[in-house]
């Protein structure tokens, strides 16, 4: 087959889809005070994989695979940090009630995970601002707040840190994959 530049543009048809045309809703079960913020401080985030895991049954001695069970791998997003430190914080405080700090501690009212766990979106946008796709994570919760770089050589920079979650399972309700 000759390389033709016209078959890949014909197959990209509405011009590739965006990475950068993208939005994070969170609601945080510790505070709600930064869940508006969260849409525009979140700069970077991504559609975690998901992997079927094989169980190998052997027949003398060759195996054959079958389908196990779907694993989703953590979540993870680059938030900016303002000098509120509101998502900061927010964060912070969501991590501080699964276990507090120095007393090792649930601080929600009860154990129960859906006291800890929430849900957040990824909605990804078309150029012309249409929604086109939304993921939705369920039973999140913040496993590691990522540094703050400090330094007297960035001064015309904005702080920025990673959060990671861990997360039961993702969906995309508008293909029915719920």
């Amino acid at each position: 087959m000759a390389f033709n530049i016209n078959e890949i543009k014909s197959q990209l048809a509405l011009g590739g889809a965006r990475p950068s045309l993208f939005q994070v809703r969170l609601s945080n079960p510790a505070t709600t005070e930064a869940d508006s913020v969260v849409p525009f401080m979140v700069k970077a985030a991504q559609i975690p994989a998901s992997t079927v895991s094989p169980i190998e049954v052997f027949y003398f001695g060759r195996p054959i695979k079958l389908a196990g069970q779907r694993i989703f791998d953590n979540w993870t997003v680059t938030v900016i940090n303002d000098e509120d430190f509101k998502v900061r914080k927010a964060l912070e405080t969501w991590s501080y009630n699964i276990n507090s700090y120095s007393g090792n501690i649930n601080e929600f009212p009860t154990t129960a995970p859906a006291e800890y766990k929430a849900r957040a979106e990824v909605i990804q946008f078309s150029k012309t601002g249409e929604e086109l796709r939304t993921y939705v994570f369920e039973g999140i919760f913040p496993l590691a707040i990522g540094p703050i770089e400090l330094s007297w050589e960035n001064g015309n920079a904005i702080e920025e840190f990673q959060c990671e979650f861990a997360l039961d399972y993702w969906t995309v309700p508008a293909d029915g994959q719920e």
